[in-house]
């Protein structure tokens, strides 16, 4: 393979529930690195009544990152984003740069409540289409009213989402039925990313090299090509997949 990108991580250290500090986002890195992750986009979280890092606050960090990682000989390439959670006013937080697209691109990483109805799941998808951005669905195989009906799978991705899962998910990290879910919406062919949504660097790690190892063995490396280095690099150039 060439890249790899991971395309939903929490390793921008104090300002989620993910790293702690920037010595653990190195750690975290330095992991990913090992495993051969080439390519991170940061996407903390942007939640109601939490704090939440400004798109000005999230590069400043990035930035101290990046020169960290030089210091450190770490050779992974950073881009800034958001695991927005959605909300009505989710639009206008992207207008005014309180919250982020993936690498200032009009993809959208968007969240959900696991027990979200299907209504609102959908409604949150049309209102980012409808202002002209690119819905990435971030670990889709979580939300319950989606996976109890494969068409509502199909109803995202034909309407213009996408759909992200991670891979601890595929790899039963999470349980039966959320490993049984991932592996379907392999099966259906509707997934575009698979990412770590890495929150730290002992059990939620930022290594996929086995879920990587699995799925070129189970679909072949054109198919491991076009999970983690071309639909990614679509992000980056801001190009339809």
């Amino acid at each position: 393979m060439g890249r790899i990108f991971d395309i939903h991580n929490h390793i921008l250290w104090g300002v989620d529930d993910g790293s702690k500090n920037i010595d653990m986002s190195l750690r975290m890195l330095k992991q990913a690195e090992e495993s051969g992750t080439t390519d991170v986009i940061l996407t903390p979280h942007n939640k109601p009544n939490r704090r939440n890092v400004y798109r000005s606050e999230m590069l400043e960090l990035m930035n101290m990152l990046k020169k960290a990682c030089v210091q450190e000989g770490i050779g992974i390439n950073l881009y800034h984003g958001n695991e927005i959670y959605y909300r009505m006013d989710v639009g206008e937080r992207l207008e005014n740069g309180k919250a982020a697209t993936m690498a200032g691109s009009h993809y959208v990483l968007l969240e959900y409540n696991p027990m979200d109805d299907w209504d609102y799941i959908k409604r949150g998808a049309d209102d980012m289409l409808a202002r002209g951005y690119r819905p990435i669905i971030a670990h889709v195989e979580r939300y319950v009213n989606v996976m109890k009906d494969v068409e509502r799978v199909y109803d995202l991705t034909d309407k213009g989402c996408y759909l992200q899962v991670n891979s601890g998910s595929i790899m039963g990290n999470f349980g039966w039925k959320v490993k049984s879910d991932a592996r379907k919406l392999l099966k259906e062919g509707v997934v575009s990313f698979v990412a770590s949504d890495a929150h730290e660097d002992t059990k939620r790690t930022m290594r996929m090299d086995k879920c990587i190892r699995y799925l070129a063995k189970k679909y072949g490396e054109d198919f491991v090509t076009t999970i983690f280095e071309t639909n990614p690099m679509h992000i980056i150039n801001d190009e339809y997949i």
